[in-house]
């Protein structure tokens, strides 16, 4: 597909892809901007979806006005229509260029426990939220609402410059926001419709951009949002669904909802700041969230438990009082869990190497192997991304990988980073990486070229056996496999794609199968997929479920490890043995005896020892009669 802009044409290459989302694909423009295409009724991620083709056409209708009207005098800090995009003859809008922000966080990251236990401190959130509430009063000034403000549309550059884009759907004169997202969406603006689900009926307003900011404070904060947590009330027959929360207001301050383990603890904030999110969340208080909140928040590290707590004193333990020290060895019930290491520092990341566990960990102001021993000194930090092969650790930020093997040189790889990630696995024998179009294996005599790949879009995971890789770029989709010890690979596998836009992926292996987890906001919704698939690029089964649902496919896509048949699945409930039944996943066994020794933020790998429980701090294992 060609677009002319600024009167010269554009090739639309999906190799320049920088992401997508469920209305538009976006590419790089090479020249400091970016250009956003809206999706076609035709467009692939459209196919058979007759509702999701009407509502195309519907928005493609309404650019060709709304974009010649874009306000000027925004803040800068809302990335703004530059330039329209249209076809040859200058009649009909297609999109739009707009500035390029380069080394981005979503600001949902930092929402996300692992994100902020890897290094993203509290004081850092602080100051992209007091930034934030600065441009969104701003954006009010100038008579514009958001609309759909959601941590997905929140970029974050550098330390704390948040940035506001998808600024088209932005609400101003005649022209009302036409979508929102849930997790965000002010049910004040249900009304009596919202007995039906989760559809607004009233239009957005500078009222509602303050509530989904007070989502995002929360969010940020905490690490959970109003309405997470599981849903548990005396009796099964009075649990409703996660619509039925929000229009009931059954909030995290339920005393009948569990609070999520992986989250941080309520009493890390202020009385003030909790007293105003209940204000918000239970008793429907709207207006401007007050800024000295946030610019009276001064956060300090336990020096008893580490915990960042913005109180005078820690308030979840005791800190002059003598820690009793963690029994080696703990039973309940039918679970019996062995302690195999712990720290006062920080668990980053952990591999299973042919039924041996191998981590890395971050303490006394470096990074470190399981036997101690430093590879890497520096703060914590986020950006960056592991990979463990024997001795040998290999970390990523943006295009390069360096790889740090004890008594050596470190040595640095050129790799391709798709949306930002550097695209790069290893297992026992290899490490794999995508560059230049090609998927490449460390070989005996250097670098071996497996197969093509589509240029800075493939994604990688590779076990002993296999290895898989996939990319959605622009109106391009595909997966493939390859074997981990042959040169060439099958591409074109057809998965059951998600049409949204891709927050997260996560795959597991064992054996032949390969268990795909990626993450969608489709619809103002969160959607959860699980693909299997096998080494020769058969779909075997699937799965899709809502986010904060209460099944085992509703959570985060982590703390899950493949057995066999079968996935073990961490939740705060315990263990949860999923398996494939007639191309279906169904749960088929709970483990509530593990309970004490894993949540949803937990790693879990099958070593040797048993089942690998890997913790903030701890690492045990499993064994279950």
């Amino acid at each position: 597909m060609d677009v002319w802009l600024e009167g010269k044409k554009v090739r639309l290459n999906p190799a320049r892809a920088l992401g997508k989302g469920g209305e538009a694909d976006v590419f790089d423009l090479g020249d400091g901007r970016a250009l956003k295409v809206f999706k076609p009724p035709e467009h692939p991620d459209y196919t058979g979806l007759p509702t999701e083709q009407a509502a195309a056409r519907v928005r493609l209708d309404e650019h060709q006005r709304k974009l010649h009207a874009f306000p000027t005098g925004l803040p800068g800090r809302v990335v703004s229509p530059q330039a329209l995009a249209t076809d040859k003859q200058g009649r009909t809008v297609l999109g739009y260029a707009m500035r390029k922000l380069d080394g981005v966080e979503p600001l949902r990251r930092f929402g996300e426990p692992s994100f902020r236990r890897a290094g993203a401190a509290a004081g850092r959130v602080v100051e992209v939220l007091r930034g934030l509430h600065r441009t969104l009063s701003a954006v009010h000034g100038a008579g514009v609402v958001v609309g759909d403000f959601n941590d997905l549309n929140v970029l974050v550059v550098g330390a704390a410059e948040a940035y506001l884009i998808d600024a088209d759907s932005f609400q101003f004169g005649g022209f009302l926001c036409p979508v929102f997202t849930e997790r965000f969406l002010d049910p004040l603006r249900l009304g009596s419709a919202g007995t039906q689900g989760l559809v607004p009926n009233r239009p957005a307003s500078n009222e509602s951009d303050w509530y989904a900011y007070s989502v995002a404070v929360m969010q940020s904060l905490l690490c959970v949002g109003p309405h997470g947590g599981v849903h548990k009330p005396k009796t099964p027959a009075a649990r409703t669904t996660p619509a039925g929360r929000v229009l009931q207001r059954v909030t995290v301050f339920h005393p009948e909802v569990q609070y999520p383990k992986p989250a941080l603890p309520l009493a890390t904030l202020p009385d003030d700041v909790l007293h105003h999110l209940h204000r918000v969340f239970v008793e429907d208080l709207r207006g401007v969230f007050p800024l000295p909140l946030l610019e009276g928040l001064r956060f300090t590290s336990c020096a008893s438990c580490g915990l960042e707590h913005a109180r005078a004193a820690c308030a979840t333990c005791r800190p002059h009082a003598t820690a009793a020290a963690t029994p080696v060895t703990s039973v309940r019930g039918q679970v019996t869990a062995t302690r195999l290491f712990s720290t006062r520092g920080v668990l980053v990341h952990a591999s299973n190497e042919e039924g041996a566990l191998r981590w890395l960990y971050h303490a006394e102001g470096a990074y470190r192997r399981e036997d101690g021993r430093v590879v890497l000194r520096g703060a914590l930090d986020p950006s960056l991304r592991w990979a463990l092969q024997g001795d040998v650790t290999l970390v990523g930020r943006g295009g390069e990988v360096a790889v740090l093997a004890p008594g050596r040189t470190p040595e640095r790889l050129g790799v391709d980073a798709p949306e930002g990630q550097p695209a790069f696995a290893t297992n026992a024998r290899h490490r794999y990486w995508s560059v230049g179009g090609g998927l490449w294996r460390e070989g005996a005599h250097g670098a071996e070229r497996i197969g093509d790949v589509l240029e800075g879009q493939t994604r990688l995971f590779v076990v002993p056996r296999f290895g898989l890789g996939f990319h959605r770029a622009g109106g391009l989709r595909g997966a493939l496999v390859f074997d981990a010890e042959r040169l060439g690979l099958k591409d074109g596998l057809a998965l059951p794609w998600p049409t949204g836009k891709l927050v997260d992926a996560d795959c597991v292996f064992d054996g032949t199968s390969a268990w795909l987890f990626l993450v969608e906001e489709v619809g103002g919704r969160t959607l959860h997929h699980c693909v299997v698939v096998g080494a020769d690029g058969a779909v075997r089964a699937g799965a899709v479920a809502e986010a904060g649902d209460g099944s085992w496919l509703g959570q985060a896509p982590r703390g899950r490890c493949a057995a066999g048949e079968a996935l073990f699945c961490a939740t705060d409930t315990g263990l949860t043995r999923v398996e494939p039944r007639q191309g279906r996943l169904e749960a088929v066994r709970e483990f509530p005896d593990a309970e004490p020794f894993v949540d949803a933020g937990s790693s879990l790998f099958l070593v040797r020892q048993g089942l690998a429980v890997v913790g903030q701090r701890d690492i045990a294992t499993l064994r279950m009669n």
